[in-house]
């Protein structure tokens, strides 16, 4: 793929759509958070080796003193699906987490705060899980770092999502334990009935396969 065979169909913001031209007269569709020249698809091996991704999403997890662990849920109001769906904390790599030397962490620590109100300290962790996965590559190139942040109390933090930004509604917190983890995942759907993302039930199961500990 070259970027002369790459014609832009929507360029708004945050998502472009582009027509990549694979063979003469032949057309694939392409729904992208990026310019046009940092398509993956115009990346060499190297490159795409080494690309950061557009997002992180994080598996917050709760070690509260005398309490069992808990992975932190929200429900997030997500347009395209009309629905509030069961999420993990998750937001886009801005321009300056890019020329940190951790961006995927940096962008995870800023989301966590926004949608959450709690602050990395030193007692906690913050890991990566994963560097970078597509979300749905026969349609969109879009793609998120896992990371999973560990936080150690004595006590309940105070959780809020006042930092809330944009278009981002919110409607509560969802805390789980293992047990109510395992039930979520057998039913692929929240309590309310409604179906969740790929990256909640990635959350899920890294709680409860116990490969944080």
């Amino acid at each position: 793929m070259t970027s002369e065979n790459i014609k832009t169909l929507l360029d708004t913001k945050f998502i472009k759509v582009y027509d990549l031209e694979y063979a003469p007269g032949k057309h694939y569709y392409n729904a992208s958070r990026r310019s046009q020249e940092a398509l993956p698809c115009l990346k060499d091996p190297e490159e795409f080796k080494k690309m950061l991704p557009d997002a992180v999403s994080c598996f917050v997890i709760l070690q509260i003193t005398g309490r069992e662990p808990l992975l932190l849920l929200s429900w997030e109001y997500r347009y395209p699906a009309g629905q509030f769906l069961l999420s993990v904390p998750a937001g886009l790599i801005d321009p300056d987490d890019v020329h940190s030397q951790d961006a995927a962490l940096k962008a995870a620590s800023r989301e966590i705060f926004e949608e959450t109100n709690i602050e990395i300290l030193s007692t906690d962790s913050l890991s990566l899980v994963n560097p970078l996965v597509f979300s749905t590559p026969g349609m969109t190139d879009e793609s998120n770092a896992l990371v999973c942040a560990i936080i150690r109390r004595d006590q309940m933090p105070d959780l809020n999502q006042d930092g809330a930004l944009g278009s981002e509604l919110f409607d509560g917190f969802r805390l789980v334990n293992h047990a109510q983890a395992m039930e979520i995942l057998r039913k692929g759907r929240d309590e309310h009935g409604v179906f969740y993302s790929l990256y909640t039930w990635a959350g899920l199961m890294w709680f409860v396969s116990g490969l944080w500990k």
